[in-house]
């Protein structure tokens, strides 16, 4: 069983980071695709369909947003708080997948509407293992709302 491509918006500003989630995709041979956006200000601007992000082919409405909290311009707490105010995209799956593991960082991204928060495990193994479960239960278990 494998599940089917899925658009995805990967926001995170670590460079490093965002090569490790694009490893782990290849490495796991998931056929999604993954956008890429480096703040909270690009991410508003990508579901808003804004301008360089306004060509739907090119930067479709994601199945899932993975979404950093520390982010520049504007927090993961900030994007979080604006998609669930926006009655269009309020149902889209967003995943916190951070460094935190801060109690209040936790509380506040659940209090915003967050569907789930992982901490971005250190090891690569572990690291894969996180992505894996995370394709099998957000993409191809989970059933979807429609956006």
């Amino acid at each position: 069983m494998s599940s089917k491509p899925a658009d995805i918006l990967l926001v995170e500003d670590d460079d490093n980071d965002v090569f490790l989630i694009q490893r782990a995709f290849k490495r796991l041979d998931l056929p999604h695709s993954l956008q890429v956006v480096t703040n909270g200000e690009e991410a508003i601007n990508y579901l808003d369909r804004k301008a360089p992000y306004d060509n739907l082919k090119f930067h479709p409405i994601p199945t899932l947003i993975l979404l950093d909290l520390k982010l520049p311009r504007k927090s993961g707490l900030e994007v979080l708080a604006w998609i669930r105010q926006q009655s269009r995209l309020k149902r889209l799956l967003v995943v916190v997948l951070t460094a935190s593991r801060e109690t209040p960082d936790i509380n506040k991204a659940y209090d915003r509407g967050a569907n789930s928060y992982l901490v971005k495990p250190v090891n690569f193994h572990d690291f894969l293992e996180m992505i894996r479960t995370l394709d099998l239960y957000w993409l191809m278990f989970n059933e979807k709302p429609l956006v």
